[in-house]
């Protein structure tokens, strides 16, 4: 029961950062449909510098090296959808699918040719941190508690405060709402969607280096993020695009994710000798289910993916 619990608040970290990047950047009125590759740029970037870090290092500074690089590779690939859909008004679903399909491949050749410079016969995708990945883990007893999930819940607590208690996120909510009633007392519109894509980029890529570093001690980057950045997205549209819903939706989504680790060691479940694809399958067969029963009662802001042109008023 215990690794039912650490894998359900970890998974559930992963979809609630995520989901939440994704929650600033529609709120201020640009879909971010490219979370994904976001995600695919934060894990490499915080895999490459676990990787190079030595063992001998501080867990604390290894935590908060990791943490930044993540989180600035993050923001730095979600500008490609800043300056394509705010500053050039182009299709902002479109740029989100080109964002995570060039991410996987462009960090696919990047690892490959980076194994390739130290060794010639090492064509792998894969990065190692095994000696580095301790630092994120704290043994209570039988139970791992990774201070992901504390920067969860602190990103969790922050961003509620920020969207409904802050003068930056009533203007941010107002710029996704209506961006002509918002620019006509003085906001500007192009600077806070910005702001909305670029806290999108650093909490898709501090989710991103979560995700890669809950169960293993290596990745392989070709095969991206298995499609988190769309649940995520799923987490975020169940969550009404409310901090609050969002982590409750990130904790039922993150359960089911996490049975596929532990299922064997449940008695009930393991004597129904249902494959094991089946429950890997289950957060995505969910997410299905719950969107086609709520989509309907879904308000999402009214001026997301309508690129706004000041000369429109």
């Amino acid at each position: 029961m215990l690794l039912l619990i650490q894998y359900t608040l970890i998974f559930a970290s992963v979809l609630s950062l995520v989901a939440l990047g994704g929650c600033f950047s529609e709120h201020s009125g640009v879909i971010n449909l490219g979370l994904e590759g976001i995600m695919v740029m934060g894990a490499l970037g915080g895999a490459l510098a676990m990787s190079r870090l030595p063992a001998t290092t501080s867990p604390f500074v290894i935590v908060v090296v990791t943490i930044l690089t993540a989180v600035v590779f993050g923001v730095v690939y979600s500008t490609l959808l800043g300056f394509a859909a705010i500053n050039f008004k182009a299709d902002q679903t479109l740029i989100g699918t080109a964002m995570n399909m060039l991410a996987t491949a462009a960090s696919t050749v990047f690892v490959r040719a980076m194994n390739t410079s130290v060794n010639p016969n090492n064509v792998s995708t894969e990065v190692s941190y095994i000696a580095t990945k301790p630092a994120f883990i704290v043994k209570i007893g039988g139970f791992e508690f990774n201070w992901f999930m504390l920067i969860a819940v602190i990103a969790l607590v922050a961003s509620y405060i920020v969207l409904y208690k802050t003068r930056f996120g009533l203007r941010l909510m107002a710029c996704g709402e209506n961006p002509q009633a918002a620019d006509s007392v003085g906001i500007n519109v192009y600077k806070m969607r910005w702001a909305g894509v670029l806290i999108s980029g650093m909490l898709g890529g501090l989710g991103g280096i979560v995700y890669i570093t809950a169960g293993v001690s290596s990745w392989k980057f070709d095969v991206g993020v298995a499609g988190y950045g769309f649940l995520a997205l799923a987490v975020m549209i169940f969550g009404q695009w409310k901090p609050t819903k969002i982590a409750m939706a990130a904790l039922l989504f993150g359960f089911f994710r996490a049975l596929s680790y532990v299922y064997t060691g449940i008695s009930w479940l393991a004597s129904m000798n249902i494959p094991s694809t089946v429950y890997i399958m289950m957060p995505y067969i969910i997410s299905l289910i719950v969107l086609a029963f709520t989509s309907k009662n879904s308000k999402a802001p009214k001026a997301e993916g309508i690129p706004y042109d000041k000369g429109s008023r």
